[in-house]
């Protein structure tokens, strides 16, 4: 039975929430979870986020999701993305610790997403980014492209803040291995859609 572990981190701009959703058996993997802008509402209970973290302990990984500053009730504010990566590498070094040798998963939901590729990228601890609604129009990804690191991209083909077309041209100048999902249907937050984005986070990574 998977449980999960409310927990507080000192991190750069001083405490960070954490949640850690625990598989039932001992982990393959470790993945930092990066949740949607905060400016607009995001947090690491974002319904998409919850999910994903659910949906990774299924194939055995422990699944770490924060607040970022400012979001919830960690310390600090917003720091139009800065910040951000740097608390998300005090989350990678929280979870290196805890784990140590276990591989570590860099993933994020929107605003989130452009945070853990970024800060993932140059991270030899980080062997896996996966962006899901990744606004490859609004920050630059080219870290990621650079990184030589697979990638996983899960859109929504109704998506109405990034068209899907946006994200296939961003997937083609990924290099291999990387893989693209499109649900059918599904808008930004996957309104209605989330148990099955869900299952295609658990399909196309617990391969």
């Amino acid at each position: 039975m998977t449980s999960i572990e409310p927990r507080e981190l000192a991190g750069p701009a001083g405490r960070l929430d954490l949640k850690i959703d625990l598989p039932p058996d001992a982990p393959c993997a470790v993945a930092v979870i990066a949740h949607p802008h905060t400016q607009y509402g995001g947090t690491l209970q974002t319904r998409p986020v919850a999910y994903v973290a659910r949906a990774l302990t299924t194939i055995g990984v422990a699944a770490v999701r924060f607040n970022f500053r400012g979001a919830g009730t960690s310390a600090g504010t917003f720091d139009e993305g800065r910040g951000e990566q740097d608390d998300f590498r005090a989350v990678v070094d929280y979870a290196a610790a805890r784990w140590p040798g276990l591989p570590i998963w860099a993933v994020g939901l929107s605003f989130g997403s452009w945070v853990a590729l970024t800060a993932g990228a140059t991270d030899p601890r980080v062997t896996q980014l996966v962006a899901i609604a990744p606004p490859v129009d609004r920050y630059d990804y080219a870290a990621a492209i650079a990184a030589d690191k697979p990638v996983v991209i899960i859109h929504g083909e109704a998506d109405e803040l990034i068209p899907v077309k946006l994200v296939r041209r961003f997937y083609g100048q990924l290099p291999e291995p990387r893989e693209l999902l499109v649900i059918e249907d599904a808008d930004h937050m996957f309104d209605g859609k989330v148990s099955t984005l869900a299952e295609a986070v658990a399909d196309v990574l617990g391969d």
